[in-house]
């Protein structure tokens, strides 16, 4: 309940400093982020890959991009899982706390946009507590919360594929973080429109 004690006077890494001071102003950049992790829980569970692009003027910018494979070795090994993707993948490979700094970096004040947003934002908040920083300041919008805006719907959550079938979006048989981040980007762009959203 008192958590905001611990940070009176606390000492931040640079990158994080950098971070705070970019919101002076508001940002027109959105940010489409989609995290794959070990599991549901924030505390317990950790972040395997990140995909994000950016949405400047109505426009996915390929080149305004963050992909990365967060080395989870120790998790893995303490859980008795494989690390076969990690080996296997050709995303380039970061430690978590290098991850997670060049992903602050990359979303800087921008709007964060994701599909169930909050578990992301959670799981990179915690993320962020264990490298002794604070939580995501970043204003966020979630597609599922801005389809069942558009048609009135309050008593259903919907998956992201269903969201892709409803609006049009190819399916593919690839499941990444950076797959999802753009299919999530396409339905933002969609939604964006028919919301009125600038």
């Amino acid at each position: 309940m008192l958590d905001w004690l611990k940070n009176i006077n606390k000492e931040y890494p640079e990158f994080w400093k950098t971070y705070l001071s970019k919101f002076d102003k508001k940002s027109a950049r959105f940010v489409v982020l989609s995290t794959e992790t070990s599991g549901m829980n924030p505390v317990k569970d950790v972040i395997l890959s990140i995909g994000s692009f950016a949405v400047v003027d109505n426009s996915i910018v390929i080149g305004d991009s963050f992909e990365a494979v967060l080395l989870q070795y120790k998790f893995l090994h303490d859980n008795g899982l494989s690390n076969e993707f990690l080996v296997e993948s050709k995303m380039k490979k970061l430690g978590e706390s290098e991850a997670i700094k060049l992903l602050i970096e990359f979303i800087g004040n921008s709007v964060l946009v994701g599909h169930h947003i909050d578990f992301d934002v959670e799981m990179i908040n915690a993320t962020l507590e264990r490298l002794d920083c604070g939580r995501l300041k970043n204003e966020a919008l979630d597609v599922d919360i801005m389809h069942r805006k558009l048609h009135d719907i309050n008593d259903k959550q919907f998956s992201l594929d269903e969201l892709c079938t409803v609006y049009n979006i190819p399916k593919s048989d690839r499941n990444s973080s950076a797959e999802d981040a753009y299919k999530t980007a396409l339905l933002f762009l969609k939604l964006k429109s028919k919301l009125g959203i600038k």
